[in-house]
């Protein structure tokens, strides 16, 4: 079992928000699907807050066209936070505040061919060389100890990429990304490849390989050895996968709950369980529900 390695912390996060946003029209059709709300906040905001959470200190937001109210979110809001304070809200006042100052923000348009692997591309003169971490802007995993954290944990010991591991159903294997590796210690996996959508009958197992990870700078180079991939799309996975001919890549099985925001019965989901929850309002929500059904 290795022993903790010498690395540099992770303090840089790139979220990559630049995606049309699709399967959620037409409400996200002049409205990023990044700032859907899940009970009182935006997807994104849990996003970030993870990252600021396990450490992270500058947020790299990788955005494309009609995605402004994402920087309006995170920017200072002092005519709304007096009005606050004025009116004698003043939890909601500090909670405003908050947001603007959790990290420091930093926005890339992105360029370049279609696929998840280009706004990874499009921050690299931001990242300076050293390792960094990659969330997706609508991902989001809920638990006690952050995902990310996680992550950095294993990243700290091994000192090599880390993604992002999932227990799913069987049944579910034929929706995901499956993970082929060697648990060299609990939660922990040597990855040695991940099958694309393998369905029961083929899964090498039950773990899917979700968003979330950490990169090291070589992942920039990966990228130069590789070719488009299915749609004629730059795709992240592809080059980690060519990352894996050089050096280990590792896998955390993350102890939180996944919501898949970017699907509408996910989000729905997520607001439920998110909303039940809440201390303000979840056994109203919980009434509410018994009364439908």
């Amino acid at each position: 079992m290795p022993k903790s390695k010498t690395t540099s912390p992770i303090k840089k996060v790139v979220i990559p928000a630049a995606g049309l946003g699709t399967r959620f029209l037409p409400a996200t059709k002049a409205m990023p699907k990044e700032m859907l709300p899940v009970v009182d906040k935006p997807v994104v905001q849990y996003v970030v807050e993870e990252a600021v959470a396990a450490g992270a200190e500058d947020i790299i937001i990788v955005t494309g066209a009609n995605k402004r109210a994402i920087e309006d979110h995170f920017d200072t809001s002092d005519d709304l936070i007096e009005r606050l304070k004025q009116s004698g809200k003043e939890q909601q006042a500090v909670e405003v505040q908050r947001i603007s100052s959790m990290a420091n923000f930093i926005y890339v348009r992105q360029k370049g061919p279609y696929g998840n692997g280009t706004p990874v591309l499009n921050a690299r003169h931001l990242v300076n060389g050293g390792p960094f971490a990659v969330i997706w802007g609508d991902d989001l995993v809920i638990g006690k100890t952050p995902r990310l954290q996680e992550l950095i944990e294993v990243y700290k010991k091994y000192g090599d990429p880390v993604l992002t591991a999932y227990e799913v159903g069987r049944e579910d294997t034929k929706s995901y990304g499956i993970i082929d590796g060697l648990e060299v210690e609990p939660n922990v996996f040597q990855v040695k490849t991940i099958v694309e959508k393998p369905g029961p009958d083929n899964t090498p197992s039950t773990l899917a390989a979700l968003g979330g990870y950490i990169l090291t700078p070589d992942i920039f180079e990966a990228f130069g050895r590789t070719k488009p991939g299915k749609d004629g799309e730059l795709w992240l996975v592809d080059a980690i996968f060519a990352l894996s001919q050089q050096r280990p890549i590792y896998a955390r099985r993350t102890s939180g709950t996944y919501h898949d925001v970017g699907s509408k019965l996910g989000w729905l989901r997520a607001n439920l369980e998110l909303g039940l929850d809440h201390p303000d309002f979840g056994p109203t929500l919980k009434k509410i529900i018994h009364d439908i059904t």
